[in-house]
Formats: C-alpha cells, structure tokens, sequence
C-alpha cells in the first residue's frame, strides 16, 4: 500500500441540501461543498490531475519549476501539490483576490508576484498582463507552465466529481449549475452529466458586467474564480443549454445568507453559483432536483468586504 498524503484526501466532498433558502414551489437545491479538500477549494482537484498528468507524460520532471497565473484558489491548489511533491512553484497573482489566498501560497512555499489591479476589479487588462508575466517566466530553463485556461487535464479532473454527484444523487439530477472561470468545472461535469443523463440542464453562470458568454458587456467585477473577458478553450460551450449573469451584489448577498441561513460557509463565487441555481430551481418546480457548486471555504475571505 502506497503511503498516504494529504493528497489522498482531495475529493469526495459533502453534499448539502439547502433546507431554509429555496421557496415551496422550488425545485430541491443540492450543493456541492468543496470546501472539504486540503486547501478549502475545489482547485486541488485540477492542480493534482495537471501535475501527475504532466509527470505521467514526461512533460514535467524532478526538479523543475510550475509557473501559472491564477486568482488564487489554483495557485494555492498547486503550491500544495508541489510541497508535497518536491517542486518549486511561481506564481503571479493580483491585489484583486483576497488577502488570504495570497497567504495561503507563500505558507505552501510558493514564489509569489502580485499585479497590481484597478480599484480592486478583476478585467479583462488585469488577466492579460499576469498571463504576460507568465508567458516571460515560462521561457526560461526547467520550467513548466501548467496553463489551466487550456490544459484538458483541468476539465477531465471533475469527470470524479460528477461521478460524486450522481452517485450521491441516485443518477437524479435535472439541472446541473455552474459558473466559469477556466471552464474546467462547468464543463467537466457536463460532460459526464450530459453523457449519463441526456436531459439534464446544463446551466453556465458569469458575471453581470462581464458576460462573454452572452455577449453582453465587459468590464470588471469581484467575483472572484469568474472570468473576466476570457472563454478558455477547455469551456465546453456547446454543452451550455442556458447562461445566467449574476451581480456582485446578488452574489455576495447569496454568500452571506448561505452562511446565516444554511450554515454554509463559503465565498462569493458560490454565492453566484447558488443565486443562479435557485432561479432555475424555481423554473422547474417540486420534485425536480439542481446540484451546484460551492467552490471553496469562507475562510478565504475574512479580511474582505464579504463578511464584513
């Protein structure tokens, strides 16, 4: 038997019901609390899967150093796979995410750079310069840049939660939602969804001022894991049967009551998620059912506007 890490224990998270929130006409809302994984978030699913897909074809060996540009969750994912593994990591982040995300990777022993960010949004400016940054620290010797935005490895990596959700659920789910970012976990989980079962809803969620999947208008938002002006080419938008914009308002409202109401404790890219879902649910009615995702742990976002 192979020793035990803590990477053995990334995955096979919760699933929460939501009991007090949804309204009586409402379809059931179930929640898929990643939160549970080492680092609080759901991206160690995806650091993992990009790493040990990359060792397994020789792309990456011992000794090398990971580089990524990230909003935070991903790059705190992959400083923890790299502890344990042995690599050196470098990554270039933002003033735009919360405080507690950049201290979790410095903790993990990553190299860290912070952009500087306009008035604290995330846009589309902001994401070019750090994958600018990135693109000039994957030039040099014995790196290796895990480029989550277009790495397969990231989308295949919630095939498992899928599984997850349709095991915990008796394969009865009629709508699955999701925000994008990279469009891993959107588009992962719809993929075995649609596969298995060929009704369901698969529901994209995106921001309201930065909505290009809609084709509506691009500026900036706090909706931190969401895009801003970028569809990644692992985004499986042929899967998308609909597409809600959500507020940063309604986002962090929805966070906050998950916590106060549900006692679910989580971070504004849920609250979207959750926003998005329980319109849906409502669409469908009693005895339907919506899963979404909680993608990481409220913890990260203390020091912030969001519980304040």
């Amino acid at each position: 038997m192979a020793p035990v890490t803590i990477l053995d224990f990334i995955g096979r998270t919760p699933l929460v019901r939501l009991k007090a929130i949804p309204g009586k006409s409402s379809a059931e809302v179930w929640i898929k609390w990643e939160g549970a994984n080492p680092t609080g978030s759901m991206k160690d699913r995806i650091a993992l899967k990009m790493i040990e897909g990359a060792e397994a074809r020789s792309e990456l060996r011992p000794g090398e150093t990971i580089v990524e540009f990230t909003g935070g969750s991903t790059g705190s994912s992959l400083a923890l796979v790299c502890a344990v593994k042995g690599y050196r990591v470098h990554l270039v982040c933002s003033d735009a995410v919360a405080r507690e995300k950049l201290d979790t990777m410095r903790a993990f022993g990553a190299e860290l750079e912070v952009i500087s960010s306009a008035s604290g949004l995330i846009t589309p400016a902001l994401l070019a310069a750090m994958q600018a940054r990135v693109e000039d620290l994957a030039q040099q010797p014995s790196t290796f840049w895990t480029k989550q935005f277009s790495n397969p490895d990231n989308r295949s990596a919630y095939h498992v939660m899928a599984e997850e959700l349709l095991s915990a659920l008796n394969s009865r789910i009629d709508a699955f939602v999701m925000g994008v970012g990279t469009g891993g976990c959107f588009s992962g989980n719809a993929e075995v969804l649609k596969e298995r079962l060929p009704a369901v809803q698969c529901v994209a969620v995106e921001p309201a001022t930065a909505r290009v999947l809609s084709g509506g208008p691009v500026t900036g938002h706090h909706i931190e894991g969401f895009t801003a002006g970028v569809v990644g080419s692992i985004t499986r938008t042929d899967l998308i049967d609909e597409i809600v914009a959500v507020t940063d308002e309604d986002a962090a409202a929805t966070a906050r009551r998950l916590a106060r109401e549900e006692g679910i404790f989580s971070g504004i890219s849920a609250g979207a998620n959750v926003w998005a879902a329980l319109r849906i649910a409502e669409q469908l009615g009693p005895g339907r059912r919506v899963a979404t995702v909680a993608p990481d742990s409220g913890l990260k976002y203390l020091q912030g506007r969001l519980f304040a």
